[in-house]
């Protein structure tokens, strides 16, 4: 999923499919991407009532949206951090 011949799926692409997966609010998932010199900066919000989703039991979901991000990364020799907004 993460290349396809020439076509390459961003980081902010795989979060967003992600979370339409998890969230019934999928009209209401905001992803924003940070560029850094050496750290790329992912902001995922989405409805308050479905931030559980996201979060998951003690972290557990997020914590594996993550472990995919950087797995994801790694592939491209690059460094990514997910942030989770509860507003």
């Amino acid at each position: 999923m993460l290349m396809s011949g020439d076509n390459q799926i961003s980081m902010k692409d795989l979060v967003s499919y992600i979370a339409e997966a998890l969230v019934d609010e999928t009209t209401r998932i905001d992803i924003n991407e940070i560029q850094g010199n050496q750290t790329n900066i992912i902001e995922l919000k989405v409805a308050k009532e479905d931030i559980g989703k996201v979060i998951g039991r003690q972290g557990r979901t997020a914590d594996a949206i993550r472990t995919i991000l950087n797995c994801a990364a790694a592939k491209l020799s690059k460094r990514y951090i997910l942030q989770i907004i509860d507003e």
